[in-house]
């Protein structure tokens, strides 16, 4: 493929279509560069887990002129009720109090829905390779030659690492996953299914169990979105692509367990997509090597648990594209701009999420009642709104790139 030269370093190979990579792709675009999205996926990758929409993840969504279209697709979360074995609800939060904290700034949408929005922004400009990865990485003086799996190799100016927490880019360039990855002790699954009986409009239910939690939360269209989420000794990894060993992991997980979980897992065998990965963080010292950068969860995961990892996402391709324009190309002083300006914000989010991990799903009794507890004494008007905008986090003031 010939170079643009429209800009200097304009031809940007893009690796991952999920959340990061359309996003940075969009925003190239719009300073014209010319990006190139490669996907392993063979199509367009629809589901996930959801995905909330607050703070400065809504500030970003904001920046891309998406608000609209992202929240005709989303969800207005109105409250989390935990429930007993028997469907009892033990304890709440949410209702008044987090919609007059959040001033209706927030709303929850689907990965694959707020995927869905990006690619239709991006309307066909950015040429996408499905079925596709990068095998092999050669910088030479002028640029990078990629070696991709579908048989091509491709030159580029810059590539770009958007291919998640498994990043083969990353691998590629930085070394095995092994030497970056804190494992947090956790795993987790979702999947969607259609005419589940159970619904709550507007809630998403949980039951916990000491070390493991089930969760729910209604769709329109008749559908259902489960998220389960087990603590755990032993890695993953032997499980990355085994779907059915996946399942009987997780059965023999939750099997024992009440309320709804027998009628779940009765979906849960009928799924043919299921997300299922270890709750990690990504920790490089460094993002960048020559002409090869990374964003989103390949560069500094902070786990699923955290809740913000597709608004980080995006919030690392509009500083990186962003930082590419101001410098017109030069890709050493963006890179080193762009991690400035991100790093120390990113660190503090991860050390948040941490502990968010061990309150999500606690592995004792005693967890559990605790935990319980704090969400009741959440609604008292001055605790839940002090304890809602801890859960927003920190916000990070967007530059104006224009």
């Amino acid at each position: 493929m010939a170079r643009s030269g429209k800009r200097p370093n304009s031809n940007i190979a893009i690796c991952g279509a999920g959340i990061a990579g359309p996003a940075l792709a969009l925003r190239l675009l719009d300073y014209g560069f010319q990006p190139t999205l490669i996907e392993r996926a063979p199509s367009f990758r629809d589901g996930g887990y959801m995905i909330d929409i607050w703070g400065t993840g809504y500030d970003v969504v904001e920046a891309y002129g998406l608000t609209q279209a992202a929240r005709a697709r989303g969800y207005l979360f109105d409250r989390l009720a935990m429930v007993d074995a028997k469907g009892r609800e033990t304890a709440s939060f949410g209702g008044p109090v987090f919609r007059r904290v959040l001033a209706d700034r927030f709303f929850s949408i689907p990965r694959g829905d707020l995927a869905r929005t990006l690619h239709e922004a991006i309307g066909g400009r950015a040429e996408t390779l499905y079925g596709t990865s990068i095998r092999a990485l050669r910088e030479t003086a002028t640029g990078v030659e990629a070696e991709l799996t579908n048989g091509e190799t491709r030159p580029f100016d810059l590539v770009i690492g958007a291919d998640g927490l498994r990043s083969s880019v990353r691998d590629l360039t930085f070394g095995p996953a092994s030497e970056v990855e804190a494992d947090l002790g956790y795993g987790a699954a979702s999947f969607f299914a259609d005419g589940y009986p159970h619904r709550d409009e507007g809630v998403y239910v949980s039951h916990g169990r000491p070390g493991r939690q089930i969760s729910r939360y209604a769709m329109r269209g008749g559908r259902t979105v489960f998220l389960l989420v087990f603590a755990r000794d032993a890695g993953l990894g032997r499980l990355a692509r085994d779907l059915a060993a996946q399942k009987a992991l997780l059965r023999k997980t939750f099997g024992e367990d009440a309320w709804e979980t027998p009628e779940i897992l009765a979906r849960l065998d009928r799924a043919d997509d299921l997300y299922f990965d270890s709750v990690s963080q990504i920790r490089m010292p460094r993002w960048s090597q020559g002409r090869v950068a990374l964003i989103g969860d390949a560069a500094h995961s902070p786990s699923l648990l955290a809740g913000a990892g597709a608004a980080l996402a995006m919030l690392g391709a509009y500083v990186l594209a962003g930082e590419l324009d101001r410098a017109d190309g030069d890709y050493r002083q963006a890179f080193a701009a762009y991690e400035d300006r991100l790093r120390p914000y990113m660190q503090r989010q991860q050390k948040a999420a941490v502990g968010f991990a061990g309150a999500f799903a606690p592995k004792t009794s005693l967890g559990l009642a605790v935990r319980d507890s704090v969400l009741r004494l959440m609604n008292l008007p001055l605790l839940g709104g002090l304890s809602t905008k801890l859960m927003l986090g920190e916000s990070f003031p967007l530059p104006d790139y224009g």
